[in-house]
């Protein structure tokens, strides 16, 4: 008769006890970490082997940082999708800390696997220009693009992470001025965000368009089956009517982009139109003010004018600037 392992057991209880109920965290985490120890497991036992035969002590540090290496080279994965499998390693193994003191010294070694740093990356978003192309290069009269349209200008208005979109139901609208709508975003927080009325009147008109009741359950951003838009179909929605507004904006040309740069786009908008970044970081919900900061980086109209209030550079002359001047290089860079 087969017996389970300590990494099986240990596997069971942590997703099944200690994610859900003593820590609380959201399905889309637990997800993550599904797929990040999967990952690990097939890696280790091939990906048509069974691991149910392993044990704890057979996942070493070698193996894990082989893991690693494999991600970035055979999987093509970031440095950010690393640290992410990382992150759910160090949690699994933290748990088996806990659990099974006789691993202690193999947890703590795994845990000085240290995560990676990459090199930041510009935030991609649109200019409000390029915003308005989108909008402007979409034919509305076809039997998506009503949907699609008000999809955009409510991920534009709100700023909402694409999960939060997608999740979004009829009765979490308010419609009547003021008009807001409730997003639940990460950790299963809570926020109200303020719509504008234009989208608010895009909003009814599609909600009697499907025929959906206000207070209904229903989601507001459906495919045509009915079922409930997912991230991958808003990201195409977005690719679909970036490629035709090229036309009227070749700006977009070559721009790398995503769901997640109409969220940015929104913050730039905001912090451009003189918002504070306290109310921006409400606005997107962000836990903390220095996920806010790094808009400040992006504020181009921001740098324009504190250039306008920068003296240029006057030229100095040649004979100041020559070091022969003064034949002590000590006092000759003091001085410079």
């Amino acid at each position: 008769m087969k017996t389970t392992t300590s990494l099986a057991s240990a596997l069971h209880a942590f997703f099944l006890d200690y994610l859900p109920n003593q820590r609380a965290l959201s399905a889309n985490t637990r997800q993550s970490y599904r797929d990040s120890l999967k990952l690990l497991l097939q890696f280790i036992v091939g990906e048509h082997g069974d691991p149910s035969g392993l044990e704890v002590e057979q996942i070493g540090v070698d193996r894990i940082l082989a893991f690693l290496e494999h991600l970035e080279t055979a999987r093509h994965n970031g440095v950010g999708t690393r640290n992410v499998r990382l992150a759910a390693i160090h949690s699994f193994f933290r748990y088996i800390g806990t659990q099974y003191p006789e691993h202690l010294a193999q947890v703590q070694r795994i845990m000085s696997v240290p995560v990676k740093r990459g090199a930041q990356r510009e935030v991609e978003h649109l200019e409000f220009e390029e915003i308005q192309a989108v909008l402007n290069s979409m034919d509305r009269s076809s039997a998506s693009h009503p949907r699609d349209f008000v999809l955009l200008t409510f991920l534009f208005n709100t700023g909402a992470r694409v999960s939060e979109t997608v999740g979004l139901q009829a009765r979490d609208l308010r419609l009547t001025l003021p008009a807001h709508a409730l997003l639940r975003g990460k950790g299963r927080k809570e926020r109200v965000c303020p719509i504008w009325a234009e989208t608010a009147r895009l909003l009814r008109d599609l909600l009697a368009e499907q025929q959906v009741a206000p207070d209904d359950a229903t989601p507001v951003f459906r495919n045509y089956l009915g079922q409930p838009l997912t991230r991958f179909g808003v990201r195409w929605i977005l690719k679909k009517h970036l490629l035709k507004a090229t036309k009227r904006s070749p700006s977009l040309r070559g721009k790398r982009l995503h769901p997640h740069c109409l969220r940015h786009s929104t913050a730039l908008h905001l912090l451009n139109s003189g918002i504070d970044l306290i109310t921006i970081a409400n606005w997107l919900g962000h836990s903390s003010i220095n996920t806010t900061n790094k808009y400040i980086k992006l504020n181009l109209e921001a740098k324009r004018e504190a250039l306008k209030k920068i003296k240029p550079l006057r030229r100095r002359s040649a004979k100041s600037g020559a070091w022969r001047t003064d034949p002590n290089l000590i006092r000759w860079l003091e001085a410079l």
